[in-house]
């Protein structure tokens, strides 16, 4: 197994329909014990989490893993706040960026990089309601187009 291999576990498909994503970063998760075999079995949500940086850390708010079936005493909370594993000159330069206006930081997707859980972070800018409206008709035009095409192939 390759450093290089990875398998996507969650992501989250309401930041790109809320957000503009502007720029994307790789952290690391810090997790303990049980928390990596529930993520590994695929139950974690990130739908409502957020992040933010405080005292120099970047930390995942809200959060999802679902407890360990066979964890007992060892399971933690499950939307406990996870810090998440960064260089200081990423988060300097994401703390920079988010004091901006509208600027928001979330997670877009979790996944095994390796044996290693990581967690794909984008700094946003949120839409407006005319925003979502377009990407909804952008999508629904080229769906459309899709079919159209697909059709066409077939005769």
């Amino acid at each position: 197994m390759g450093k290089d291999n990875i398998r996507l576990i969650a992501s989250n498909k309401k930041a790109y329909h809320d957000y503009f994503i502007e720029d994307k970063y790789e952290a690391g998760i810090a997790l303990h014990g049980t928390e990596v075999k529930s993520i590994r079995m695929g139950q974690v949500s990130v739908k409502e989490s957020y992040i933010r940086i405080e005292k120099g850390e970047a930390l995942l708010y809200g959060m999802h893993i679902s407890p360990y079936e066979k964890g007992n005493i060892f399971n933690r909370d499950p939307l406990r706040v996870r810090k998440l594993l960064l260089r200081r000159a990423e988060i300097n330069k994401i703390g920079g960026k988010l004091q901006e206006q509208g600027y928001t930081l979330v997670p877009l997707s979790v996944y095994l990089k390796g044996n290693l859980v990581k967690v794909e972070i984008g700094i946003a800018k949120g839409k407006k309601l005319y925003d979502k409206r377009e990407s909804i008709a952008k999508k629904d035009m080229q769906r459309e187009a899709e079919r159209e095409f697909k059709v066409r192939n077939l005769k």
